[in-house]
């Protein structure tokens, strides 16, 4: 019986491991610490932010996202224009080679997830597909979490790969 049971154990942490660790790689592309941010019943968008370096000379493009949650997902920015704070979709996110490229809340690139199937509530995950022109796809999974939270457990999973 015990083997079993260890069998079993094995299995559910080996499963939670990617979860925990937030970390996905697609050859030497690295993904850290995806997170979206709740939506209020009435909003049928979300944001969607994440980490993605190179640990190469060769640089990549973020070309488009895909994820059940929603209809359809745009690559968009956020920049100040005339002293206003304006959000635009784009057609792609470049990834500079041997950088880290950072997307938080409160401005700059995101991941808007448009015509959500339903709202976003913290502690809910979801699976999302990210499509590169050099490297290909890869699959993640997003935690939704209030925007402060994503922003210091990133911080600290960033300060970790940093030592």
């Amino acid at each position: 019986m015990r083997p079993i049971i260890f069998l079993m154990l094995a299995a559910t942490l080996s499963m939670a491991a990617p979860a925990m660790a937030q970390e996905y790689r697609l050859d030497d592309l690295l993904i850290t610490h995806p997170f979206a941010t709740p939506s209020p019943p009435s909003v049928d968008h979300a944001a969607v932010y994440l980490d993605i370096s190179t640990a190469s000379e060769v640089p990549d493009v973020l070309v488009g996202a895909s994820t059940p949650a929603s209809d359809t997902v745009e690559l968009h920015d956020m920049a100040m224009e005339g002293g206003v704070m304006r959000m635009f979709s784009v057609s792609e996110i470049e990834v500079p080679a041997s950088t880290l490229l950072t997307m938080r809340p409160g401005g700059g690139y995101h991941l808007m997830l448009m015509d959500l199937v339903a709202p976003l509530r913290e502690g809910d995950s979801f699976p999302l597909t990210l499509m590169f022109a050099e490297r290909g796809e890869i699959d993640i999974h997003v935690r939704v979490q209030s925007a402060g939270d994503g922003r210091a457990d990133a911080g600290e999973l960033l300060h970790r790969h940093r030592h």
